[in-house]
């Protein structure tokens, strides 16, 4: 695809986008305790949006109390009372003339009781390696009906708010995608088993959406593949896309990994064992003789898996010659070349990025410009980390004391 192409407008389900560059959802600490966006939030997507994006997805929102993360300030949508702030901040965006669409997710079993005050959830009572709480409870089938409904209400909600459609979060070890997930749902009722009953609760939420919506554009992130025994496959992820084709879905971003894994979702050429020991909740108060031997043991057992850059495209590419709706990619693409090919080589309708956006928020209107070729992202992941109990930004390689 050429340089023009790519910034030649188009559109998806009726939302126009002025390019083919897509914010991948990134969650940013910094919503207000209830839940609303802040000034922060604000100010972060308008820049996004005067920086060139195409369109913003914005970090996840929550649609119930126990799904809420463990890191601080994450959006929510459980409330009609949130929807006056929600409606300044579309508002806001919508006058830099970009659509901005929300992410809804629940976190599952990938989070903590000390943040939500409940116990954690999820489709089987498997204990997650990585948050290390007590086993979850096995969601019974009234609960699991009542989370299809408050993703269903959520998107009502940000229908009214003024959000151009929604994004159903199904990736990265979260309930939904832990529902789609072989090896973390072990039911063997209606809601497991087959990959049609583990799809179920997804099918029921668009079912719930298009009855409250009509043809609000709906789209989803999936897991293309995860590194866990059972777990997610290419082609079942291929399958579970034509699946969401015929749900109504609007378009499909593929990416791939859980959180369990450790740098899986968000690759590196170096484990930041110095964030993660200095600021992750699992290990921050841990004493220092301990931390001096863990540090060299991550980067021994904890490698990033290779290639670092353009981890998805097999598995977006799948998924594109399975469905008909738009598909977008998005994992270490990072150049203009590699945009390019992604692009041009039918791997995807659309890119989405993440970190780029983190350290430029005008990296799409640098690159259009030829000013520069490339993000000067250095893939050191310490955003994904510190961001636990910080506002996001980029920290290029350097922990909080260490700046000056």
């Amino acid at each position: 695809m050429t340089h023009a192409s790519i910034f030649d407008s188009s559109s998806i389900s009726g939302i126009r986008l002025q390019n083919r560059l897509i914010r991948s959802a990134t969650h940013e600490s910094m919503a207000e305790s209830s839940g609303a966006p802040s000034a922060a939030q604000e100010k972060l997507y308008c820049d996004l949006a005067r920086g060139g994006a195409g369109a913003i997805i914005t970090g996840y929102a929550g649609v119930q109390q126990d799904g809420r993360s463990s890191y601080s300030g994450m959006l929510m949508m459980h409330d009609d009372a949130l929807i006056p702030a929600y409606r300044r901040l579309t508002d806001a965006v919508h006058r830099c003339g970009v659509p901005i669409i929300l992410q809804l997710a629940h976190c599952g079993r990938q989070t903590r009781s000390a943040v939500t005050g409940m116990q954690t959830v999820a489709p089987s009572a498997l204990k997650d390696l990585f948050f290390n709480e007590d086993c979850p409870l096995e969601l019974g089938e009234r609960e699991i009906e009542g989370i299809v409904r408050n993703f269903v209400r959520a998107a009502g909600r940000a229908a009214r708010a003024g959000f151009d459609g929604v994004q159903l979060h199904l990736a990265h070890g979260y309930l939904l995608s832990e529902f789609l997930s072989g090896n973390a749902n072990r039911r063997n009722d209606r809601w497991g088993g087959s990959t049609e009953n583990r799809y179920r609760i997804v099918s029921e939420i668009f079912r719930g959406i298009r009855k409250e919506t009509g043809d609000y554009p709906v789209l989803a992130k999936i897991n293309g593949f995860d590194h866990r025994r059972g777990g997610m496959r290419i082609d079942e992820a291929a399958s579970i896309a034509r699946m969401l084709e015929a749900s109504g879905c609007s378009a499909i971003e593929v990416s791939s990994g859980t959180i369990e894994e450790g740098l899986s979702i968000m690759r590196g050429p170096q484990f930041p064992s110095d964030a993660l020991l200095a600021c992750s909740f699992r290990f921050r108060s841990m004493p220092w003789f301990l931390k001096k031997v863990l540090k060299p043991i991550f980067r021994l057992a904890l490698p990033s898996p290779r290639p670092y850059r353009n981890y998805n495209l097999d598995a977006a590419k799948a998924v594109r010659k399975a469905v008909a709706v738009p598909v977008i990619a998005v994992g270490g693409i990072h150049t203009m070349k590699d945009i390019s090919s992604a692009l041009g080589s039918g791997a995807a309708d659309y890119v989405s990025m993440s970190r780029p956006f983190i350290i430029e928020r005008d990296i799409v209107r640098k690159l259009k410009d030829g000013k520069q070729t490339a993000s000067r992202c250095i893939m050191c992941n310490y955003c994904a980390i510190l961001v636990e109990e910080n506002p996001l930004r980029c920290w290029y390689g350097k922990l909080p004391l260490e700046k000056s």
